[in-house]
């Protein structure tokens, strides 16, 4: 199976995640973003999709193109991780998870993530690996994409 780690992008005019009335990170201006690990995952794919999801051009330049990433509109960046977005729907009426990474892979993942996210970014927040977190933002646009590895 080929690595596939997700990323579903939203571009935000500010998001919050929350466990119970604890935030755990909260942006203005900015991308949210939902984060799938799958099984093949390893370290090359989550610098691969860092590395994508702070360059993706999702904001409007001054003709109102996207043509600008995160950093040339001085966005802040959440992460959130979110295990079903690994689910296999292909099929039936349920969802499947054997293609989910487990959940210690996954945590090492999404932490080192989050870590390459810092060192190359000025604002990054992000939610709780195996919380139940509630995530409220307002799409801007709406404005949202599907990244894969």
């Amino acid at each position: 199976m080929a690595s596939t780690m997700i990323a579903l992008l939203q571009r935000v005019t500010r998001a919050e995640v929350r466990v119970g009335e604890r935030i755990l990170g909260s942006i203005e201006r900015g991308i949210a973003a939902l984060v799938g690990v799958r099984r093949a995952d390893d370290m090359g794919d989550a610098d691969r999709l860092i590395e994508r999801v702070l360059g993706y051009r999702i904001f409007p330049d001054a003709a109102g193109r996207m043509n600008l990433d995160l950093g040339s509109v001085g966005g802040a960046l959440l992460l959130v991780p979110q295990f079903t977005l690994a689910a296999d729907t292909a099929h039936g009426m349920r969802p499947g998870f054997s293609t989910a990474a487990a959940p210690e892979q996954a945590r090492t993942l999404f932490d080192y993530l989050v870590q390459r996210a810092s060192e190359r970014h000025r604002a990054v927040a992000s939610g709780e690996f195996g919380a139940h977190m509630q995530l409220s933002l307002i799409n801007d646009g709406p404005v949202t994409f599907w990244l894969e590895t």
